[in-house]
C-alpha cells in the first residue's frame, strides 16, 4: 500500500530549509542598531525646522515707498522750496517708521511672532 520507508537525510535537509530564523545574529543586530542610533544623533543635532524672520519687512517697505514719494516730490514739484520741504517730510516720516519699528520690536519681543517656519523635509521631531 504505502512506502513506510523513511529518507532521514532528505527529510532533515527539508526540515533546515523550512526552519525559519526570526532572531538575526547578534552581531547583525547590534551594527543595525548602532548605524540607526547614530543616524537618528545626527539628525536630532540639525534644527527641525528652517526660520525666516520678516520683522523687518514692513520697515524696509515704508522707507522704500516714503524714498520714493521724496523722490517724486523732488522731480514733479517746480517750486524749489516746497520740493525741499515734501521730500525733508518724505525722509522724516521714512525715518520716523524705521525708528518706530526697531522700538516696538524692542518693547513688545514680536520677532518670534512674524517668523515664518519651514519643515525639514526628513526631520525628526
Amino acid at each position: 500500500m504505502g512506502d513506510k520507508r523513511f529518507d532521514t537525510e532528505i527529510e532533515e535537509a527539508i526540515r533546515a530549509s523550512v526552519k525559519m530564523a526570526d532572531v538575526p545574529p547578534p552581531e547583525l543586530d547590534h551594527k543595525l542598531k548602532a548605524a540607526l542610533y547614530q543616524k537618528e544623533a545626527v539628525l536630532k543635532k540639525q534644527p527641525a525646522m528652517h526660520k525666516l524672520s520678516l520683522w523687518y519687512l514692513p520697515m524696509i517697505l515704508n522707507l522704500l515707498t516714503f524714498s520714493l514719494l521724496a523722490f517724486l516730490a523732488r522731480i514733479i514739484i517746480e517750486n524749489i522750496y516746497l520740493s525741499y520741504f515734501a521730500a525733508g517730510s518724505c525722509l522724516y516720516v521714512g525715518a520716523a517708521g524705521v525708528l518706530l519699528t526697531l522700538v516696538g520690536i524692542k518693547r513688545t519681543n514680536i520677532k518670534e511672532e512674524i517668523t515664518i517656519r519651514m519643515e525639514k523635509r526628513g526631520a525628526v521631531v
